[in-house]
């Protein structure tokens, strides 16, 4: 994946099926009007690999969860920590402290003193959802256009990028994911297929040469 939010839901609640695709409108964003194409692909691919250039990142985030049948939403914050080799870590700190490794096939989750480790090679779309989750933080370019119809444009001195799932596995529980940023991430609005969207909003990057003891233990929990 590799968002907190989402993949703790698709896992625990145990959706494994595919959901077919739905008619549904565009996100009101102005990037869905910019598909990438021959003249800014040059352009797209530079800003990818200044971002997969980095194999490890750390920051701080702030997640807002808004529920639209409700009305409201939910804030959450801490920090996370990208491994290209390894996955992502969700450290929450607010409301309720938690942290969640992601790797490729399995799901690490620690809370309240307990920490279980799910293995999930065996769940096709969850692997593939954390794949392209992965590729959304180190720029992987390729599983980008792959897996996505894949929007672009820059302003400001930044860019944007709108992402439409051509993948079941994602489609079945996004409709969308809009980027933006300059050298790295700095927003992911995650638009979800029952009408919610959850906005990432990422601070204090940092591109240490490893990661630390306690974030290595996470993604060896037998």
């Amino acid at each position: 994946m590799i968002f907190p939010g989402p993949l703790k839901r698709f896992f625990c609640r145990g959706i494994f099926f595919v959901i077919p695709a739905l008619l549904w409108t565009q996100p009101a964003d102005d990037v869905f009007t910019h598909p990438l194409n021959e003249e800014t692909l040059p352009r797209f691919n530079r800003i990818c690999t200044a971002m997969a250039a980095h194999r490890i990142m750390r920051g701080r985030f702030v997640q807002t969860k808004t529920l639209n049948r409700l009305g409201r939403s939910l804030v959450s914050h801490g920090s996370f920590a990208v491994d290209v080799d390894r996955g992502i870590l969700w450290d929450t700190r607010s409301p309720y402290p938690s942290v969640m490794a992601v790797g490729r096939d399995f799901l690490v989750q620690s809370s309240g003193g307990r920490t279980t480790r799910l293995e999930t090679g065996d769940n096709a779309a969850f692997v593939r959802i954390s794949e392209t989750m992965g590729a959304v933080f180190t720029g992987d370019a390729k599983k980008l256009t792959g897996n996505f119809e894949v929007f672009f444009t820059e302003q400001g001195g930044g860019w944007k990028l709108g992402l439409v799932p051509k993948d079941n596995a994602i489609r079945s529980f996004a409709k969308a994911i809009v980027m933006s940023g300059d050298s790295a991430v700095k927003r992911v609005t995650l638009y979800e297929q029952n009408g919610d969207t959850v906005l990432y909003e990422l601070s204090d990057h940092s591109y240490p040469p490893s990661l630390n003891t306690d974030e290595r233990a996470y993604f060896s929990v037998p």
